[in-house]
């Protein structure tokens, strides 16, 4: 086999070089596509190929040039397509972005083409799930070019991952009647410890927005790209620096903001909880869009909840002040049955006491499932057929899907926990063992090998 790997950061890539070394030793071809300068010296440096972004002119075409282009390439909306970087990044000019999915898209079906002319077979595509037009870009020429594209995303299990193959969607997954020990002693852990699933590549994530600012580590990281960008003229993926510090700060005056405004858990009773997703993520700009405005979908939850309940919401740990302040706090002036918890307060002490859970497509739907909760899913969730969901396809319907969730035990079947059991073990034993970016060698070997099983 031939892995054709993207890669967009120094942080990625040092993990990647190491599973190129290891693809390469055992036997199989191995490129890499850079969107970083740093990623190709590193590259390089261990004498794996690599297609750069340098050796691409940007698109200079007209916009109607473009759209035929992107048109041929299969690309029916470009506009849905420029939304994750809308966001994430708080870029508003569609013309270059349009350049750098043109951009995209040539580099990557340059190296699948160059790969097939060398007589080195077709090769494999694999990249880390996201919306960034990079990742677009490679994907559309995988699929323009009938090669097989695989996106690698975090599973619900610590320290697993889920291959998807030629698509964005969330994984599905299949009810099996085989119950893996190892797999029964995950959850019971789980359940006894309360701990969520947090990636190793997302847990300097997980603090308070002060210190995400205050932080040795993120102002070296600081200094170091722009001295990259305004000194050394390097490319950088991630190099919408103005846009991070800003993003950070903003953070930092929402969380100040409502601090005054938290809630307790003890005067919500009983409650439905949504838990708040990460803004702007991939799960909502491109898997589920309809809810990318979180804001609306609470506004709707809370005049759709019946009289007898609250609405308890509680903001991601890994994003704390991510949302404004001032909306939230509007909200909680709207709505006095509306509860904004801490964001530090545990996830399953708040999902044991709710009534009823709704999410879009967050974990913590199946988190709330594991406990035996009913959970109402509107978005595209690996869990959203699974026996404890009530898939909601038209907003308008959530609520009767709440009216019938909320109903008196007697007069509702409860979920199946022997069904719902099945399902997590088909969701386990779709998975296969390894981290993204976590660059030790044991962690590298079991990567390896469950990519090369995964995609064979």
């Amino acid at each position: 086999m031939h892995f054709l790997i993207s890669t967009l950061a120094e942080y990625q890539t040092v993990f990647w070089r190491d599973v190129g070394v290891m693809l390469r030793d055992r036997g199989h071809g191995v490129s890499f596509l850079s969107f970083d300068d740093r990623s190709t010296a590193m590259l390089r440096g261990v004498d794996l190929e690599v297609f750069t972004i340098a050796d691409e002119s940007p698109s200079t075409e007209t916009e109607g040039g473009l759209d035929e282009q992107f048109a041929a390439w299969g690309i029916q909306n470009v506009n849905f397509w420029l939304t994750h970087e809308r966001f994430a990044f708080g870029l508003r000019d569609a013309d270059a972005m349009q350049r750098k999915l043109a951009t995209s898209l040539r580099m990557a079906d340059r190296a699948i083409a160059d790969i097939a002319a060398r007589g080195r077979g077709t090769p494999l595509v694999v990249q880390e799930l996201g919306g960034f037009l990079s990742v677009v870009g490679t994907f559309f020429a995988s699929q323009r070019r009938g090669v097989a594209h695989w996106f690698v995303e975090p599973s619900f299990f610590r320290g697993h991952l889920y291959y998807l193959r030629d698509t964005f969607a969330a994984k599905r997954v299949e009810p099996s009647d085989h119950i893996d020990p190892a797999m029964d002693a995950y959850l019971r852990a789980t359940l006894e410890s309360g701990s969520i699933v947090i990636p190793q590549k997302d847990r300097h994530q997980y603090t308070s927005a002060r210190r995400k600012i205050v932080n040795m580590r993120n102002a070296k990281r600081l200094a170091q790209k722009m001295v990259d960008k305004y000194v050394l003229r390097k490319r950088q993926e991630f190099g919408h620096i103005g846009s991070h510090v800003s993003t950070h700060a903003k953070m930092l005056v929402n969380s100040r903001r409502l601090s005054g405004e938290y809630g307790e858990l003890d005067t919500a009773k009983p409650f439905v909880y949504y838990p708040l997703h990460v803004p702007g993520d991939m799960a909502l700009t491109l898997r589920s869009p309809t809810y990318l405005d979180q804001t609306a979908l609470i506004d709707f939850i809370c005049r759709s909840v019946p009289l007898t309940h609250h609405v308890v919401i509680k903001e991601h740990p890994a994003m704390v002040g991510a949302f404004d302040a001032r909306s939230l706090i509007a909200l909680k002036r709207r709505y006095d049955h509306l509860v904004v918890l801490r964001p530090t307060t545990n996830n399953y002490a708040v999902m044991r006491e709710a009534d009823a859970v709704v999410t879009v497509n967050s974990k913590s739907g199946a988190e709330a499932g594991l406990l035996g909760k009913q959970v109402v899913v509107l978005g595209d969730a690996f869990y959203r057929d699974a026996p404890f969901a009530v898939s909601v396809d038209r907003l308008q319907d959530l609520p009767s899907a709440l009216s019938d969730v909320l109903k008196p035990q007697a007069m509702r079947p409860a979920p199946d926990s022997a069904a719902a059991h099945r399902f997590f073990a088909g969701a386990w034993s779709s998975s296969y063992e390894g981290e993204l970016y976590v660059a030790t060698p044991t962690n590298v070997d079991r990567f390896t090998s469950g990519m090369i099983e995964a995609v064979s």
